[in-house]
């Protein structure tokens, strides 16, 4: 077990309760117990093929003893084969020859018939990622977006000042500005849902050459095609050695598009929190500065932030490498593909802080309403525009003389309307603005989140 006190990595030390459970899925017993998971299936799937005479099929009571190898899978066994690997020097084979310590000699010469190291480790590889990604992180962004959407639905009323380029504009809603985040999510949420990923069993270079000889009368890519389906995989026919990876890399952009919306969403919220938008719920015994009594930082944003960083860091490394090796194979994915995990518990570790962090965000009205009642000048928009409409040729510029760089106030818009040639009622519509009030179809639109 590692000590979170020596550990090398913050995910196995210091975030080590936060991402523990990604390690079912990613450690290097995981990876044992996935490799294994696929020679078992593969064998019962070689004793279902009729063509091979040889190798009758196991019977119901038999193929769930086979199974209980790699569900029964623990520590011990890893460590089994992690032995094995000392000898062998060859992490695949040490999990054929622990098979074979565990299954009757005559089974022997069936285990891992015809298949190279990549067939089992493409498979289990992606078998991984997709598992880990279902069970685990897919359930901690549809939280992170539940209470996005919880937030915009709550504060779709609330005006709030809009800063473009930095500068005040046109109001919005504090409920909208979630919405849009949400929307996003919700956009990238369908593709990971949607995405498939795929899977190889052809051989060493992709041929099916050693099964076909062996036996030429089977239909070797229809056999692969049900055997990867049945995994849960869409089968890849057309390889060199190894699958592909494109699905994996398409995979990893999936998760690169959500983090940067994510990272963007923790860039806003630290904003608004500096400007005083949002203040946050203070915790007993906690320390905000060793030298700053007062200080409440927006710690789980800043982590959030920095985790996402690094993650889209790996997964662009991966999905840029993965899918490129020289020839029919190469070995430099090899160990780059044993990295997939540490980018999905980065992801995984900012997704829960982003939800830590949301749930003591308090919402300053006081301070939303003293920003908007200090810049009058966003009305400029809503009276140019009507002056366009009733035919005067220079609304702009009569505003931007008015408005640009200038301090406005109540009285100062409220006294250019009134010297303008409207018809009464839309100069009272005018009139009738105010900061607060002038936010469109913000709550509407909230409406309109998936």
């Amino acid at each position: 077990m590692v000590n979170p006190l020596t550990s090398i990595s913050p995910l196995d030390g210091r975030y080590n309760k936060a991402v523990e459970e990604l390690t079912e899925y990613f450690s290097e017993p995981a990876l044992i117990y996935y490799r294994i998971k696929v020679e078992i299936e593969y064998l019962i799937a070689l004793g279902n093929e009729k063509g091979i005479k040889e190798l009758p099929p196991f019977s119901k009571t038999e193929q769930v003893k086979l199974r209980n190898i790699y569900k029964n899978f623990n520590s011990t066994a890893a460590q089994k084969v992690k032995d094995i690997e000392e000898t062998t020097n060859h992490d695949v084979k040490a999990v054929e020859y622990y098979l074979q310590g565990r299954l009757n000699k005559s089974l022997h010469p069936w285990i891992h018939f015809a298949l190279t190291s990549e067939d089992v480790n493409n498979l289990s590889y992606s078998l991984m990622w997709q598992d880990g990604l279902n069970q685990v992180y897919l359930p901690a962004l549809k939280t992170v977006n539940k209470e996005l959407k919880k937030f915009a639905r709550k504060y779709k009323n609330v005006p709030m000042l809009a800063l473009t380029h930095g500068q005040p504009a046109t109001p919005t809603s504090l409920g909208k500005e979630f919405a849009v985040f949400a929307g996003r999510l919700q956009r990238q949420l369908q593709h990971i849902k949607s995405h498939r990923l795929l899977g190889k069993l052809s051989g060493a270079t992709g041929t099916w050459a050693a099964h076909a000889t062996a036996y030429p009368n089977i239909n070797w890519i229809n056999f692969s095609k049900r055997f990867v389906k049945s995994l849960g995989l869409e089968p890849n026919l057309i390889t060199t050695q190894i699958e592909s990876n494109d699905s994996l890399a398409e995979s990893y952009h999936n998760l690169i598009r959500v983090n940067t919306i994510l990272l963007d969403f923790c860039c806003d919220i630290w904003l608004y929190i500096s400007r005083g938008v949002f203040g946050q719920k203070t915790k007993s015994g906690e320390v905000g500065s060793s030298t700053m009594p007062h200080k409440v930082n927006p710690i789980q944003f800043e982590n959030a932030e920095g985790n996402l960083g690094i993650a889209n860091a790996y997964l662009s490394h991966l999905a840029q490498t993965l899918p490129v090796s020289r020839m029919q194979r190469d070995l430099s994915g090899s160990t780059i593909i044993r990295n997939q995990g540490v980018p999905l518990a980065h992801s995984l570790l900012a997704c829960k802080n982003i939800v830590k962090g949301s749930d003591r965000l308090t919402v300053n009205r006081k301070k939303i309403r003293e920003e908007l009642d200090n810049h009058w000048e966003v009305l400029a928009e809503a009276i140019q525009t009507t002056l366009r409409k009733s035919g005067d040729r220079l609304p702009y510029e009569r505003l931007k003389n008015l408005t640009r760089g200038q301090k406005i106030t109540q009285e100062d818009i409220q006294a250019f309307v009134q010297s303008l040639d409207l018809p009464k009622e839309e100069k009272q519509t005018l009139l009738d603005l105010t900061p607060e009030n002038y936010t469109g179809l913000a709550a509407r639109i909230v409406e309109e989140m998936p």
